[in-house]
């Protein structure tokens, strides 16, 4: 089924619809789990489910199922979190910028240079911060299981080296269907372009677009250094990814195996940050012997100059108290 399913592509929630949730066969939950990415060792996403599967069929003694289904196998992250929200598809990976389009207080967690490294981030992220932005989820009908890593993202393209605010300009990158991350750009002086997932390869590829921005571990897993020259250190934001749920999946657990999977969230949580992290730390290195151009920014404060009156432009949408708590939480 894998097989088909990988070839048809199944892009969109009309796909994913035929795989009701959650399926029971002889006493066994099926949960489908879906993701837009690789389902290589080094994928961050990957890592997560994988993860997430091993942790709750652990736990649940034989009774769950958690099957896993990577490059969008059950389509893109917004049909994917849309499914959740219908009850037609169990769990996903989703880049924090797709939740955000569902529930806009997510946006806070894309604001740019908001936090200072991995450290800060799992702080705010876990504490009242993230307490807040998962009960906001729940009410539109996903649960938010965990935040795990997608680690800082990075700017990559084919026009420069980019190591101060100017070296944006003019460059088209392709990035999320956010309006933070259209915003980023074009305060820097970029062309931002939306552009959904699947599609970016062959743009950068066909020089639709000179670059994009994304984690170093996506980069790597993906191939990107096949298709673009200049990698910048960047870390312009910090990539969250949530683990979510269908409330209607988990709604239909009995007690004990709802249990089962806030426990298997939190240890698989733990595992991806600490995986995810470790990977993180050799790959800039290994993309640089791959043929990419590295260089690191040294001064993030000009950067953070030119993109703090987003802030303000902000707070309305993603909500005044969630603003305030989280800048209060990564002093």
């Amino acid at each position: 089924m894998m097989t088909m399913i990988g070839r048809r592509g199944l892009a969109g929630l009309g796909a994913a619809t035929l795989l009701a949730t959650p399926a029971l066969s002889q006493n066994r939950v099926a949960l489908r789990m879906g993701w837009t990415t690789t389902d290589g060792a080094q994928d961050p996403y990957a890592i997560g489910a994988r993860a997430f599967k091993t942790e709750l069929e652990r736990r649940a003694g034989g009774r769950v199922e958690v099957q896993l289904f990577p490059n969008r196998a059950l389509g893109d992250e917004r049909p994917l979190l849309d499914g959740m929200r219908l009850g037609t598809v169990d769990c996903g990976i989703i880049t924090n910028a797709v939740v955000a389009q569902v529930e806009p207080a997510f946006q806070i967690c894309d604001m740019p240079f908001l936090f200072r490294d991995e450290a800060q981030a799992h702080r705010v992220l876990d504490g009242q911060v993230g307490t807040s932005l998962a009960q906001r989820l729940e009410a539109r009908g996903v649960m938010a299981l965990g935040f795990m890593e997608g680690g800082f993202r990075q700017m990559i393209n084919n026009v420069r080296p980019v190591a101060e605010p100017g070296d944006v300009r003019g460059v088209k990158f392709r990035v999320l269907q956010s309006p933070i991350y259209i915003g980023l750009f074009n305060a820097l002086g970029g062309t931002a372009v939306p552009m959904a997932w699947g599609e970016t390869f062959t743009a950068v590829q066909q020089g639709a677009v000179d670059g994009l921005e994304i984690p170093l571990a996506v980069i790597d897993a993906s191939k990107y250094n096949e298709v673009t020259k200049y990698l910048s250190l960047t870390n312009h934001i910090y990539s969250m990814i949530a683990l979510c749920m269908a409330k209607r999946a988990h709604d239909r657990l009995p007690q004990d195996l709802r249990a089962a999977v806030r426990e298997a969230s939190a240890a698989a949580r733990a595992t991806q940050r600490e995986e995810a992290g470790r990977i993180a730390r050799t790959l800039a290195d290994s993309l640089g012997q791959k043929g990419m151009q590295v260089n690191r920014v040294a001064d993030a404060a000009a950067f953070r100059r030119a993109v703090l009156p987003m802030y303000e432009s902000f707070r309305g949408q993603i909500g005044a108290d969630i603003v305030r708590d989280a800048l209060a939480a990564a002093e």
